[in-house]
């Protein structure tokens, strides 16, 4: 039988960390085993669903790469599916109206709760409905005899007493099915053979397999991988940083990266830590994937990032920068070549964003040089040499590397100083700072215009500062 997964979102909220990291393991076991994997939109919840939800999540699992084969199918255009399976159950006697009222259902669960009782449905209206006035809810007649058992993928053998389990809610009283009745109709209908899913949807299981078993369709294998904590062993949420996989792409993270450590997030291969997606296909097990919580490591994340910064082509990574230069208002048009910057910078960055923000002076002009690095290196003694520099920089036939790197040796040998004292200098004359790129390849992109304004500005600091 052909494998067939699904990554099945509720539009309620962006595209977090965990639905990726599920969303990928899914996606990998179909890719390893020659399947598919479908996607499906679960927005039966009509309050919080939103367009925009679904359209953030479609353009997060884009920019992974998670291409789907099938989808995305959207429940909300699956109601009267719904409404033919759960008359199916209706007539073979495996569901009943329920007719008990939220004021009740309150009072019963409250009642419960006091007596520290396992919060449950009585089954009043089980074997008998009790007509009144509101439409009623249609729940499962749930097996109150012997057990349910669930050979997970990953937790192992899990054994749960029907007896445990209640009467749930199939249809609601507004006429929507619940999650945990078209989920399953989702699958049978799809015919999903794995479902990979986070282990909060645990206790879901042996209800869904039950319903399954009553609507006739065959049980798909179930793998439920452990959720991902923080640094701090708290289950991941904003106080640990972005949840959100398009905030780190927003943040200058490359998708190789993120791809790379949601899947060693509870899964590894030995030792190995970088993986390209080719090898993720054909290596990744979701039987090997761990049992216990995974955290998410941010600083695991940033070394992953400086990985692929360095080994992506500088094309890409000069259209990336410009989308990050364009995020913080600069205009390229007249400055160095975005890629040109991005192959300057990439051996110091560990984001895109990280390194458009140390690529600010290559396009706009700074206000003030930074305190330290000026008081450390702008200082009388370097104003001639600086002086020397300038007319031997204006002097230039061409303005490139090599021929500003001879002007900056020749003048520091004329002077009888080492490179390093006139050429700290220039680099903090010239970007404002005392680190950039070597001062040769800075002083070419920055471009002659505005380095000798910057020289001049420099000298100038240097010459009020000696008065």
């Amino acid at each position: 039988m052909a494998v067939r997964t699904r990554f099945a979102p509720s539009p309620t909220g962006f595209l977090h960390v965990g639905g990726a990291r599920t969303a990928l393991f899914c996606w990998l076991h179909a890719r390893r085993h020659g399947g598919q994997f479908i996607l499906r939109i679960e927005d039966t919840d009509r309050e919080r669903s939103t367009r925009e939800s679904v359209e953030g999540i479609l353009d997060g699992l884009a920019w992974l790469g998670l291409d789907w084969d099938e989808g995305p199918f959207h429940q909300s255009e699956r109601l009267a599916r719904y409404e033919a399976a759960v008359e199916s159950l209706l007539a073979s006697g495996r569901a009943y109206r329920c007719y008990c009222s939220k004021e009740r259902l309150e009072r019963l669960r409250a009642g419960q709760l006091a007596r520290r009782e396992k919060p449950r449905y009585d089954g009043r209206c089980r074997d008998g409905a009790r007509p009144g006035a509101d439409p009623p809810a249609i729940r499962f007649r749930t097996p109150r005899e012997g057990e349910t058992v669930v050979d997970d993928l990953v937790r192992g053998r899990v054994v749960i007493r029907n007896d445990e389990l209640d009467d749930l809610v199939l249809v609601r009283a507004d006429g929507f099915p619940t999650y945990n009745f078209s989920v399953v109709v989702d699958d049978l209908d799809m015919a999903v053979t794995h479902v990979i899913r986070g282990d909060d949807h645990v206790n879901n299981t042996p209800r869904q397999i039950h319903i399954l078993r009553a609507l006739g369709g065959e049980l798909p294998a179930y793998a439920h991988v452990p959720m991902i904590l923080g640094r701090d062993g708290q289950r991941l949420s904003k106080r640990h940083g972005a949840v959100s996989v398009t905030s780190y792409r927003d943040a200058g993270y490359l998708p190789e990266a993120m791809l790379n450590h949601l899947a060693r997030l509870g899964w590894s291969h030995g030792d190995q830590e970088i993986f390209s997606r080719g090898e993720l296909v054909a290596l990744f097990d979701i039987g090997a994937v761990n049992r216990a919580a995974a955290s998410f490591d941010t600083e695991k994340l940033d070394w992953l990032n400086r990985h692929y910064i360095k080994a992506s082509g500088v094309e890409r990574l000069g259209e990336a920068l410009g989308r990050q230069l364009a995020g913080l208002g600069l205009e390229t048009h007249g400055g160095p070549p975005p890629a040109a910057v991005a192959e300057a910078l990439r051996e110091r960055a560990s984001t895109l964003r990280q390194m458009a923000e140390a690529s600010v002076y290559f396009y706009r002009d700074f206000d003030d040089f930074d305190p330290s690095a000026a008081r450390k290196h702008l200082r009388p003694v370097a104003g001639a040499p600086l002086e020397k520099l300038r007319a031997a920089l204006a002097e230039l036939p061409a303005w490139t590397a090599p021929d500003i790197a001879d002007a900056v040796a020749g003048t520091a040998e004329r002077a009888g100083i080492g490179l390093g004292k006139l050429g700290q200098p220039l680099r903090v004359a010239v970007t404002g700072r005392g680190v950039s790129p070597p001062f040769d390849v800075t002083l070419a992109l920055v471009g002659r215009e505005r380095t000798l304004a910057r020289l001049d500005r420099a000298l100038d600091f240097i010459r009020a500062r000696a008065a």
